[in-house]
């Protein structure tokens, strides 16, 4: 039963600390979307999507009226791009162009899907797939795409790195008129998920139902001001604070979900119970860490800090909800953090220490803007360092690097809404090229034998 109490904290926790759904995103596989002739295969694509998702928007807005729940986005995943370019043939870049007209027609803000698993290596359409990735993004407003290059189980294939260190740049360099947003939304994945429901990286995965709803949610703000009323309580007791509010939090995504399910008549999947943050201020995963007792973000302590704060958000989150899947935990954006941009700015924070936090978060080196004369090998080497992270940990690791084209050392790029902006951010300028131009696989690790 309700109480008095819990409502008014509800309210309060929307209406002064930025809590919010961040996303509702129904994923549609679009298996039985191949055609061997690729006009008549997006024109499938296009026909399914704008049905299932006809009334997904509205269902949303519906949902926030009658809650007072704020759900920020409302998305959608589709089966892996590369599978029904393996059938068609074709430019892959019809299909880019045909998901971001059904997204323009269901009101979507983006559509993730555009994407290739070659972690073990290359099938038929995923070359194809991942060459067409910059002008697909080039080209598209709301597409988003992901490849995923490595796992525990299949090792890291460094062939797919080195095209992706190509992809990232060229990418950014085809809309370098627009702050280079493609490579904004490319996403590098070890270990993806199948249920993802958060950009850029969603997309539906083979083993999903042919429609599902997800839904991810947000709250820093929330978890913040909940431990600077506690003051200085004893790291243990900031734990238990934590999880408590981790489990509020998603106790509403799990509402919320339950309804867009039953509105829908689409099945409900998983709630993401991740601490996605925004360039508001007060809504920052960086201000917890300062709020845990930091200085600033990057400090020595950083890493122990966010260890505690993403154990205790799963811990918290998983009683709260009948599924608990996608990335869930703590996520380190840097230009969608208004605390990490900050400390980026101040020097506090540099790419060495953000790989470091990436071991105990629940993403990896994320909307970081890099100089824009970084090289492909460059960029290669950093997803391949980030994936080896993840292939060693069993958990899922992802880059998202931004070259700001024509852009250096106290410059910055600015993306608008939740992509926020971000300073260029110094790398080591060592060369790596010679290991990036190798090639091949780096085995599966000893943790990969678990039959």
């Amino acid at each position: 039963m309700l109480k008095t109490n819990d409502i008014l904290e509800t309210i309060r926790m929307i209406q002064d600390e930025n809590l919010d759904i961040r996303t509702i995103t129904m994923g549609i596989s679009l298996l039985d979307c191949a055609d061997s002739d690729l006009a008549r295969s997006c024109q499938k694509v296009y026909d399914k999507i704008t049905q299932k998702a006809k009334n997904l928007v509205a269902v949303g807005e519906a949902i926030e009226a009658q809650y007072g729940i704020p759900i920020i986005n409302k998305r959608i995943a589709v089966t892996p791009i590369a599978m029904l370019a393996a059938v068609s043939g074709g430019d892959p870049v019809e299909y880019a162009k045909t998901l971001d007209r059904a997204a323009h027609t269901v009101g979507v803000n983006f559509i993730g899907g555009f994407s290739a698993l070659v972690q073990k290596g290359f099938s038929a359409g995923d070359r194809e797939l991942i060459a067409a990735i910059p002008q697909a993004l080039a080209v598209t407003e709301r597409v988003c795409s992901s490849v995923n290059i490595g796992s525990t189980k299949a090792g890291i294939n460094m062939d797919a790195v080195a095209l992706m260190g190509q992809a990232v740049r060229q990418a950014a360099v085809l809309t370098a008129d627009r702050d280079c947003i493609g490579a904004a939304k490319l996403v590098v994945f070890c270990n993806a998920p199948e249920d993802n429901p958060f950009m850029a990286g969603a997309f539906h995965g083979v083993g999903e139902p042919d429609c599902v709803i997800n839904v991810g949610v947000s709250g820093p703000g929330v978890v913040r001001a909940a431990l600077a009323k506690a003051g200085d309580i004893p790291l243990h007791e900031v734990a238990e604070l934590i999880k408590k509010t981790a489990f509020k939090i998603t106790r509403m995504g799990q509402l919320v979900g339950t309804e867009a399910s039953r509105r829908l008549g689409v099945p409900f999947g998983i709630v993401d119970l991740s601490l996605a943050p925004t360039p508001a201020i007060g809504d920052s995963v960086a201000h917890i860490l300062e709020e845990i007792g930091l200085e600033c973000c990057g400090a020595p302590g950083t890493t122990a800090c966010l260890a505690m704060l993403n154990d205790a958000v799963k811990k918290g989150g998983v009683m709260a909800s009948s599924s608990v899947g996608g990335l869930s935990g703590a996520f380190i954006p840097v230009s969608e953090d208004a605390g990490m941009i900050d400390a980026a700015r101040k020097g506090s924070l540099c790419v060495e220490k953000l790989e470091a936090m990436t071991a105990v978060c629940s993403v990896g080196l994320d909307m970081i803007v890099v100089p824009g004369d970084t090289t492909p090998e460059t960029i290669a080497a950093i997803i391949a360092d980030e994936a080896a992270i993840g292939m060693v940990n069993s958990k899922t690791t992802a880059v998202r690097l931004i070259p700001a084209i024509g852009k250096g050392m106290g410059e910055e790029l600015s993306f608008g809404g939740l992509l926020g902006s971000g300073p260029v951010m110094a790398l080591n300028t060592f060369s790596p090229a010679r290991f990036v131009h190798r090639g091949g696989h780096i085995p599966a690790p000893l943790q990969s034998l678990k039959n």
